[in-house]
């Protein structure tokens, strides 16, 4: 990365809004009337490529700035968000907090704000990111389209790479930063017919990482799949999901295992005749579902940021070291999502969302290759997208398959099959699953956008729900 350009891009942001994110959030703590207050300040920079036909089409650059000042008045909340804020409009901002704090019903979550830690730099400025991350990726991705072209297919896609710095500051003392790399490539390959075709993608912080002549090479593979079509009934099949489908299916069940609704009876996660299931057999395999803020690869925030209150966050939370979570320990439902207001409701420990998601099965897991491998019938996925809730009660969620589901017949890969709507709840696959692969890193295909911190297995399922017929491509 160029440094000089962080640092003129970081100047001009000042010049901008006339002080740093650590001024604005001291300057607002002394502006506030309010009993108690929050100030969260973002400073988030991005750069894309984006690439159609073997040729790249556009790239750019783009900054941004968001605050959010949560005054606390009593028991009463108010919250008021607005980006670009220059000094001189930081008055009205806090302003508009404090009244709508005033103004507020007493707030059931209202805990003490916790006393304030200091982070290690927090004096440091937000970290910037440029087009200059991609200064070895592309060249391989010119490399790529090279190698697509001789190869009669076409690659589409785009990559992109974002630092958000989050600064929170508390009128209890609390001065903490941390600086978030997210970046991730996806890529679709075609042929020119425009009638086959293949996605890979992965995450990454900085795109050092990323081999994109093998994953060019793993498309063609696919590809050459896709020359053999073979159309299939609905119905139940042995499955085999890699670890981006698993992903997006774990995903779902970590945003919905709020602990106050399972002990409101809302969820998969609530006990008939009351509480919550955790203790419960999940699985029969030692699973473990978890979350680690210093997890390699993965890593993310280490103290909560709270925007404002809901079913599973507090903004009283603000601050709140992360540690290690276990969701699920040996099959067993070990955690549920807790503000400190529901862990006094549940009687449980506080566990506070964690923004990655991990996911591991008994030592010694296979790759998907070994596990192709050992399949006598079955279908190879490559990816879900379109999910949706269609039970909260039991956390059945239907979508659709996507780009290439395969056949695979005593041990290899025989053709390409027609898509299918899938229904089937995640914490059921759990019950069911007869195989665990190796963990790796992995793009969530449906929730990237939001969500793509994720270490994940393939998983085998003895009788994966395809309940229809898909026409989707």
């Amino acid at each position: 990365m160029n440094t000089h350009e962080g640092r003129t891009g970081e100047s001009e942001r000042r010049e901008r809004i006339g002080m740093s994110p650590q001024e604005m959030i001291e300057k607002a703590l002394e502006l506030s009337t309010a009993d108690d207050t929050v100030v969260i300040v973002e400073e988030g920079a991005s750069a894309n490529l984006r690439f159609a036909g073997n040729t790249l089409t556009t790239n750019g650059v783009s900054r941004s700035s968001q605050l959010t000042v949560i005054s606390i008045v009593g028991r009463g909340v108010g919250v008021v968000s607005r980006s670009a804020v220059r000094a001189d409009g930081l008055d009205d901002v806090v302003a508009a907090a404090d009244h709508a704090a005033e103004d507020a019903r007493p707030s059931e979550d209202a805990r003490p704000l916790l006393e304030g830690t200091r982070s290690d730099g927090w004096d440091d400025p937000a970290e910037p990111t440029s087009i200059g991350v991609f200064g070895a990726f592309a060249p391989a991705l010119g490399e790529a389209f090279a190698a697509a072209e001789a190869g009669g297919r076409r690659l589409y896609g785009f990559a992109e790479h974002e630092v958000t710095t989050t600064f929170v500051g508390t009128s209890a003392g609390a001065r903490l930063r941390h600086a978030q790399p997210t970046g991730r490539l996806e890529l679709n390959a075609k042929s020119p017919d425009m009638r086959r075709s293949a996605w890979t993608g992965v995450s990454t912080r900085d795109f050092a990482d990323v081999d994109v002549m093998a994953l060019d090479a793993e498309l063609a593979r696919r590809l050459a799949w896709a020359e053999n079509r073979v159309d299939l009934p609905a119905g139940r099949y042995e499955t085999l999901l890699p670890p981006s489908a698993v992903a997006d299916l774990m995903i779902y069940l970590y945003w919905t295992a709020g602990a106050r609704d399972a002990l409101e009876g809302r969820t998969v996660f609530s006990r008939p005749g009351g509480g919550t299931r955790v203790g419960d057999t999940l699985s029969s395999l030692p699973l473990r579902l978890y979350s680690d803020p210093g997890a390699a690869g993965v890593e993310c925030p280490p103290f909560v940021v709270a925007h404002a209150s809901g079913r599973q966050t507090s903004v009283f939370d603000n601050g709140m070291p992360l540690a290690p979570t276990d969701w699920i320990s040996d099959g067993r439902l070990a955690g549920l999502l807790q503000t400190r207001h529901t862990a006094e409701l549940t009687g449980l420990p506080t566990t506070p969302a964690v923004d990655n998601l991990i996911m591991r099965g008994p030592e010694g897991g296979r790759s998907l290759e070994d596990m192709i491998a050992s399949t006598e019938r079955g279908l190879l996925l490559t990816c879900l997208w379109y999910i949706r809730e269609v039970d909260p009660q039991s956390l059945l969620l239907t979508g659709l398959t996507r780009d290439g589901v395969y056949l695979v017949e005593k041990g290899e890969v025989v053709g390409e099959v027609n898509n299918f709507r899938f229904n089937e709840s995640p914490v059921d696959l759990l019950r069911r699953l007869t195989e665990v692969g190796a963990s790796e890193q992995t793009l969530p295909r449906e929730w990237g956008d939001y969500f793509n911190r994720a270490i994940m297995p393939a998983i085998r399922v003895p009788d994966f729900n395809m309940s229809t017929v898909s026409q989707a491509s």
